[in-house]
């Protein structure tokens, strides 16, 4: 295998003696070979296996000549929008564009189309109309059927349709994306690959499809979004890949799009193999002139250690995209990965994090889901840890004890989610204590994301006296420790299922901390995820109940401005929320009120509170002055004693 960067111009290509390429890669994020990059795993997988494999990063999607650097490739396009859908990368949540682009060369913004996957594949399809194109990636991934785009505000057919691609590899890609190479390699069309797991593919013909849940069309779909959100739940109970079915959707009368179950997860060996790839592990010195790539800082000195997820956060869409069924690395590839920082240059001794989607979970949640899977309609950890889970650190714990002691080693940090429920439910404290003993930076950061246990309902959450009781086990556990860190909690406002009230009551809880966050996670509905579906549907997909959706921009900023209440910017929209509520308790001088009210506030002028409050203020003056007029009057009787 090389132990270079892959060809990023027709120059390179010949370099290698090489007249043609395999594989054009087109990524919408720079070229980082690095493998916290889906584009640097999937080529050097390639490459490992013997595919020759150019890298477009970024083309001029106004320009069609930007993607004929290697011509035509002889099995075909693989595309990706990068590390990001490019709609988050783009916008806010509240649809501003963003200035800056971490993952472009020096952080500039505008080197990527929006929906940069269909732009892409229309772009190649300008070209070359009958080349394979394959695509991958988190944007493709999460669009693959019919889904709510927040940014159109709309229902968009699957994004194979729009694009003119052939196939979606779907999840992490490695399986499916080598068996499309060799089926390709082996002179079977691309119309032909519909049996492939990890994969989308579209039909005309219905019939040949077997073992298929047909799932509302469309039409039907867009006529009524009840159809939707029970399309949606469909796919999500349909994610394993060991219970998944093949789901059809269709379009029209005469054409299907098709996704096939997930892909197999990685065993530890494969996962090992994957991370072992000869990576410069870097961004391409094409770069340095524009001052390298900003998103490298972030991940170049931190481990990934496992995938998947079974913490089933509704906001969350690592359940489409991963899967549930944890994937881990083995120590020896983690070491020896950690031995090749040592020798950086630019290491000083600081690991930044160990972890995946969740820190703290290193083997699936119970022995059951490697043979039959996860449960459809039930969760690992919501409402309750299942009693079937297996709750265990001791993997984590010795993983991490080796790490430190590792000669250059300083400092391992975890900045991983930590999933706290998962923490309270093992009765064993050790790795608590190894946490708070050696990992922690001062601050520990983790999601209890709101307070309310309506809101916490719908996002998947636990309970709030969970965070309670780890926040109360964390602060023993340093304060034994004789250390002074602190907890940050994430929150999130405006989720599905939050309404004034319940922005209210987390804003008393702050109060009651003591805490005002510096910043506040507005909730983003990203594609595929079950939140999403709340908040397009106004419906909970898992039992069809109504869901209230804070959607009108006005009282979004005051659920947003409640959690920074003692901000003074904040001020009237905090008023007017605690005045809809009905909650001009909290406006005041007392111990318990978020704000005070303002002298010149017409509130107070025209009636209401505003009169109470002048009443309090008459009542405290007169008070005060029957105060100083005693007083007056005990001095004047001593003086008038002391002339006598």
């Amino acid at each position: 295998m090389s132990q270079d960067f892959l060809p990023v111009c027709k120059k390179d290509m010949e370099k290698r003696g090489w007249k043609e390429v395999d594989f054009v890669y087109i990524s919408g994020d720079a070229y980082v070979d690095h493998p916290s990059f889906g584009h640097a795993i999937i080529t050097r997988m390639l490459e490992a296996h013997g595919y020759k494999v150019g890298m477009i990063a970024q083309p001029d999607w106004k320009n069609s000549d930007s993607i004929t650097i290697f011509g035509e490739p002889r099995l075909g396009f693989l595309v990706s929008a990068g590390n990001m859908d490019s709609m988050v990368n783009h916008y806010t949540v509240s649809k501003r564009r963003r200035t800056g682009d971490a993952y472009t060369p020096g952080g500039a913004s505008g080197r990527r189309p929006d929906y940069a996957a269909v732009v892409y594949g229309n772009l190649i399809r300008q070209v070359y109309k009958h080349t394979p194109v394959i695509l991958g990636g988190i944007e493709a991934s999460l669009r693959r059927m019919a889904h709510y785009d927040y940014w159109s505000n709309k229902l968009k057919r699957s994004i194979l349709l729009d694009s003119g691609a052939d196939l979606i590899s779907y999840g992490m890609g490695e399986r499916s994306v080598l068996e499309i190479a060799e089926a390709l390699d082996s002179g079977i069309a691309v119309g032909d690959l519909t049996y492939i797991d990890g994969t989308v593919y579209k039909t005309k013909d219905a019939e040949s499809v077997y073992d298929g849940i047909r799932l509302p069309s469309f039409d039907e779909l867009k006529a009524d979004k009840r159809n939707y959100a029970e399309s949606f739940y469909m796919q999500y109970c349909n994610t394993d890949p060991y219970a998944g079915k093949r789901l059809i959707e269709p379009y029209g009368e005469h054409l299907y799009v098709v996704q096939n179950p997930p892909a197999k997860p990685l065993t530890t060996k494969e996962m090992d193999e994957v991370y072992d790839y000869p990576y410069q592990r870097t961004y391409h010195p094409v770069y340095e002139k524009d001052g390298g790539v900003p998103a490298i800082q972030e991940v170049k000195f931190s481990l990934v250690s496992s995938r998947g997820c079974f913490g089933g956060c509704s906001f969350c869409a690592l359940t489409f995209h991963q899967g549930r069924i944890i994937q881990a690395r083995s120590h020896e590839s983690l070491l020896k990965e950690a031995e090749r920082m040592t020798e950086d240059k630019d290491f000083k001794g600081y690991i930044h994090d160990v972890g995946g989607p969740t820190a703290n979970f290193r083997e699936p949640s119970c022995k059951k889901q490697l043979t039959e899977g996860v449960c459809k309609n039930r969760q690992c950890l919501f409402p309750k840890p299942c009693k079937n889970l297996t709750i265990s650190h001791k993997d984590y714990i010795n993983l991490l004890c080796k790490l430190r002691n590792l000669k250059g080693i300083k400092k391992v940090f975890i900045r991983s989610g930590i999933r706290f429920d998962y923490v309270m439910a093992d009765d064993d404290d050790r790795f608590l204590r190894e946490l708070c003993e050696y990992h922690v930076s001062g601050q520990l950061k983790v999601a209890p994301e709101h307070v309310s246990d309506v809101v916490l309902r719908r996002m998947g959450k636990p309970e709030y006296k969970v965070y309670e009781q780890f926040a109360a086990k964390y602060r023993r556990m340093n304060q034994r420790l004789k250390k002074n860190q602190y907890l940050v909690p994430y929150l999130m406002s405006s989720h599905p299922g939050a309404t004034l009230k319940e922005a209210v009551g987390l804003s008393e809880h702050l109060r009651d901390f003591g805490y005002m966050p510096e910043q506040v996670q507005d909730f983003y509905p990203t594609p595929s995820t079950l939140s999403t579906c709340m908040y397009y549907t106004g419906l909970d997909p898992r039992d069809m109940s109504s869901v209230y959706v804070p959607k009108n921009p006005h009282e979004k900023a005051m659920q947003r401005a409640l959690i920074q209440y003692r901000d003074s910017k904040n001020y009237d929209l905090v008023f007017e929320a605690l005045k809809r509520t009905n909650r001009m308790d909290l406006v005041g001088f007392g111990k318990d009120c978020l704000i005070r009210p303002r002298k010149d506030s017409t509130e107070r002028k025209s009636g209401g509170e505003g009169n109470r409050y002048s009443e309090r203020r008459q009542e405290k003056k007169e008070t005060k002055e029957g105060r100083n007029g005693k007083k007056k009057r005990t001095i004047r009787n001593v003086h008038k004693k002391k002339i006598r």
